[in-house]
């Protein structure tokens, strides 16, 4: 895979990207979503929901109409962001910006959550990439968009957060096979020596492919850490959010 290059040379940007990821910690809802849930999908009160975005916002020190969001399907859909959002979140995978202030959302609970950014160009990228993700490309459709408003990809510096780790996400064989013809180096071995996937394993080999230099794993195992939100280890929860945004300040 060829590094991705823009058509025009990048102007340097004055707002700075920032990253975080969300954990279990400080929220409203009650169990099984205890406590700082942040999806609206999974059964939780609304009103917590809600109040835990607002306890986002205030945290982040922005508005809470400045958070994005995004309907997640296990796709490969980018959608590019210039405004705060109206109406429903959109159907996609990841989210792009080049506007400062407004906060992307990627909700998780065992995938990865890929938040990248461009500091010399000023464009940040919020991505779900689970096992279809990573398999349909979704992290290379992103980079793609980022490029479109100006990125290089040699400037972009990724931060994958926490996730299942190759130890604990045993799959069929086969399953592990599909995701290995994308990304060799996300079959691995689980701990009882069954086929295994390691997500950011593969979407490292992805970044890297591409041409993306800087690439920080957090190292935490959601199936593990109790602190974050697990699909996998506990079916009904709640999701945890991988956030980026341009700091105008």
């Amino acid at each position: 895979m060829s590094p991705i290059e823009p058509a025009v040379p990048p102007t340097r940007s004055t707002a700075r990207p920032r990253r975080v990821v969300t954990d279990r910690r400080g929220g409203r809802s009650s169990s099984p979503y205890h406590h700082f849930n942040l999806g609206d999908h999974v059964g939780d009160d609304p009103a917590d929901v809600a109040a835990n975005r607002e306890r986002l916002a205030r945290e982040l020190r922005v508005e809470v109409s400045s958070l994005v969001w995004m309907r997640q399907v296990h796709g490969t859909e980018v959608h590019v962001v210039t405004g705060p959002q109206t109406g429903p979140p959109p159907e996609a995978d990841a989210l792009v910006t080049a506007t400062p202030g407004l906060v992307l959302c990627v909700l998780v609970a065992d995938c990865v959550p890929v938040l990248l950014a461009d500091p010399v160009a000023g464009v940040v990228a919020a991505v779900h990439a689970g096992r279809e993700g990573l398999r349909q490309g979704v992290v290379t459709a992103a980079l793609d968009a980022m490029v479109g408003l100006g990125a290089r990809a040699g400037d972009v510096q990724a931060l994958l957060g926490p996730a299942v780790c190759g130890l604990d996400y045993e799959v069929p064989r086969a399953m592990q096979v599909e995701v290995a013809r994308v990304a060799p180096d996300a079959a691995v071995r689980s701990r009882t020596g069954t086929p295994a996937l390691d997500l950011r394993a593969g979407v490292t080999q992805v970044l890297r492919g591409a041409g993306v230099g800087q690439v920080v794993q957090d190292p935490r195992c959601t199936v593990e850490d109790r602190v974050l939100f697990s699909h996998r280890r506990d079916g009904v929860t709640g999701r945890q959010a991988g956030v980026a945004w341009l700091d105008p300040n």
